[in-house]
């Protein structure tokens, strides 16, 4: 599947680049130096710009695959990296996913989330034909909590993090709106 950009209202969602026009690996590498960022997000190293470039490269590939749509989540006048959203564990055939979200460092509390997160949800439901889309995040979260709920996702449990086994994750889903 080819990337897909959407306009979020005040943002836009696009792939992630490393190009001549427009270079995220800069903002990548300082949004995972962030102590808050790696701590909710351990399945990834970026520390650096080849680290960066292997992010990239690999966010496109996962396209391709049908593996995860994901976005950067950008400034609509420079094109600046605000940070990411996607859908991840992307399953076609069984109809689900589960978004993935961050926020750079020196972007957060500016309402960013909500209107990223609604927008992939539409694109999942809408162009994607799923049927449910998921929501996981630490306890202690409670900004990703407040996204949650915002974008209208029911809570329905706790869920073991793949990546640190043993740690819970709060668990939110919401079904494809019902067509009458």
């Amino acid at each position: 599947m080819e990337p897909v950009e959407i306009n979020a209202g005040e943002y836009y969602l696009r792939h992630l680049r490393a190009d001549d026009l427009l270079d995220d690996r800069p903002a990548l590498v300082e949004a995972f130096a962030d102590p808050e960022h790696s701590r909710y997000i351990v399945n990834y190293q970026v520390r650096n710009l080849a680290e960066a470039d292997r992010y990239v490269t690999q966010r496109a590939a996962e396209w391709f695959s049908e593996e995860r749509c994901s976005w950067a989540i950008a400034e609509p006048t420079t094109g600046a990296l605000l940070g990411e959203v996607g859908l991840k564990d992307l399953d076609l055939t069984g109809g689900t996913a589960e978004i993935a979200l961050w926020i750079h460092p020196d972007r957060r509390g500016r309402g960013i989330s909500v209107p990223a997160v609604n927008a992939a949800v539409r694109f999942g439901f809408g162009a994607l034909d799923l049927r449910v889309v998921r929501y996981r995040h630490h306890p202690d979260n409670t900004a990703s909590e407040a996204v949650a709920k915002r974008c209208g996702f029911e809570r329905v449990g706790v869920s073991e993090d793949p990546n640190q086994p043993g740690q819970p994750l709060v668990t939110w889903i919401q079904p494809a709106p019902s067509s009458v």
